[in-house]
């Protein structure tokens, strides 16, 4: 966990633990990086349930139940499979709440509509998500770095921390 984050985490720490909530992460560009700046924090057995790195598209559909005609109609990258991607970390865990990030980070894999650095986010519960589209700079390290740091202070936002 990064300096600057370690204040962010710990207050998604109090508040989730506060509502007695469990959250789960749902990464793809990331690679599991949203998950292990939060059990950067000692005691976050407490309020860290699990998290899926859902590289392929194939993994989203199988751990998450993402339904292939979300990808195919609109790509692993889009609003539609972030959503989905939430709701299925949520039904697939025992978490209350969920951040989810599918994205671009490059060198490569980039097109017109969608460059590099191109990232969705999601935050939510099965219910109520909210979604968000980034474009973050630089190459594949700083984009990854960004969108970790992005999705866990999206998911304060989300709580209200």
């Amino acid at each position: 966990m990064t300096p600057e984050l370690q204040p962010i985490i710990t207050a998604l720490a109090d508040i989730l633990q506060g509502r007695n909530w469990r959250v789960v992460t749902a990464e793809s560009c990331t690679g599991g990086g949203i998950a292990n700046a939060m059990t950067d924090l000692a005691g976050s057995s407490a309020w860290f349930e699990c998290g899926f790195v859902t590289y392929s598209n194939e993994a989203k559909v199988r751990y998450l139940g993402v339904p292939i005609t979300i990808i195919e109609q609109h790509g692993a990258v889009s609003e539609a499979t972030v959503r989905a991607m939430v709701i299925g970390a949520v039904n697939n865990s025992l978490g209350d709440v969920a951040v989810a990030v599918s994205g671009i980070a490059g060198p490569g894999g980039g097109s017109s509509d969608k460059p590099v650095g191109t990232v969705w986010f999601a935050w939510g519960t099965a219910e109520h998500q909210i979604v968000e589209c980034c474009h973050f700079p630089g190459g594949r390290q700083q984009v990854r770095a960004l969108a970790v740091a992005h999705g866990i202070q999206g998911l304060c936002r989300f709580l209200a921390c």
